[in-house]
């Protein structure tokens, strides 16, 4: 199990415990999972010593949304380069054109698709 150094680490930002499952579901096998249930949660992590590689962001959250995540990220300098997928439920193109234009690579819907969801991945971690 010595191989963790090489995989990639992916914060998945959720506020329904269900769809995290899920997407670590996927994950697990090829990545390593962080999980944070809120915006704050997930901003510290980003912001530590050992930050994602990548993150996957739901939009629809309690107090502060994946917007407002993003654009925190996108503004800090020690996080702005980390690539952020949005996860949402929503299919209508002005929630993925807002999210683009954030500064988010790619954007996914619910329910997950899970090769949908890996290719996107592999697509923006080079």
């Amino acid at each position: 199990m010595g191989n963790d150094q090489e995989k990639s680490t992916i914060l998945v930002v959720d506020d329904t415990p269900e769809n995290i499952d899920v997407m670590n579901g996927i994950l697990k096998p090829e990545y390593k999972v962080k999980v944070a249930l809120n915006g704050e949660k997930a901003l510290k992590i980003a912001g530590s010593d050992k930050p994602p590689d990548m993150i996957l962001l739901d939009i629809m959250m309690p107090g502060m949304d994946g917007y407002e995540v993003c654009r925190r990220l996108k503004g800090a300098e020690e996080t702005s380069h980390i690539p952020i997928i949005f996860v949402s439920g929503a299919e209508d193109s002005e929630s993925r054109e807002a999210g683009l234009a954030l500064g988010a690579v790619d954007y996914l819907t619910k329910p997950i698709d899970p090769a949908q969801m890996k290719e996107k991945i592999e697509t923006h971690l080079g």
